[in-house]
């Protein structure tokens, strides 16, 4: 859920002029999954840029405030989670946790690390929602231990119809600071692409399984 196109597309527009979002629709990204990609988004790129980190965390602090207000702990989902979230807690002056994706494998095998208080009141940290399947587990690891997760935000979102599905059941809210579609629009105007690329982009959120790059859908 997007809650200011205006701030959406400041963060988009962010995320370009630093490379930190790659758009390549002809010769795409290869994904873990398989899929091929004409995007390629790593929000870490924002930790080396003072002025584009402190805006993010601003943000995600004003959605916090405006939509979380007892907010008592703030808990990061690893890896790329951790640096925004910590940011956050800081600057709220609240407890950090953050959230592995397995047990570790040695000495106290936790999921969680910091301080784990049942009935707590945790927002979760997210950089990027593809399906939303990762940030959905550390939620409900989270709440498996007792904790009360009031909500979940993240930088940037592809808007894939697969997250909308899984998030839909949900008791707790996800908000973005932006999403494809915006960055879509951004893109265009500032001519990171082409207007005839726009539909090849578009068709890729819809079905980026089945999707395929341009060049081949041109011949």
């Amino acid at each position: 859920m997007i809650r200011s196109r205006s701030i959406a597309s400041a963060v988009a527009t962010q995320l370009l002029q630093i490379n930190a979002i790659r758009l390549n629709p002809e010769h795409p990204f290869r994904w873990s999954s398989g899929w091929n990609s004409p995007i390629y988004c790593d929000n870490r790129l924002t930790l080396s840029y003072p002025s584009i980190r402190s805006y993010i965390m601003q943000e995600i602090i004003a959605v916090i405030r405006a939509c979380f207000p007892n907010v008592e702990a703030i808990a990061g989902v690893a890896t790329a989670g951790i640096p925004q979230a910590t940011l956050v807690a800081n600057s709220l002056e609240l407890p950090l946790l953050y959230v592995r994706s397995s047990p570790k494998g040695h000495g106290m095998q936790n999921r969680i690390e910091g301080r784990v208080v049942p009935g707590q009141k945790v927002v979760v940290i997210e950089d990027l929602i593809s399906t939303g399947k990762s940030s959905i587990q550390a939620a409900e690891a989270l709440k498996e231990e007792g904790i009360d997760v009031l909500g979940l935000v993240a930088i940037f979102t592809y808007g894939f119809p697969q997250a909308d599905e899984n998030f839909a059941p949900l008791d707790y809210p996800c908000y973005c600071l932006s999403d494809y579609d915006t960055m879509l629009d951004v893109a265009v105007a500032e001519n990171y692409i082409a207007q005839d690329s726009l539909q090849s982009l578009s068709d890729w959120r819809h079905n980026p399984e089945g999707w395929k790059p341009q060049r081949q859908q041109a011949s």
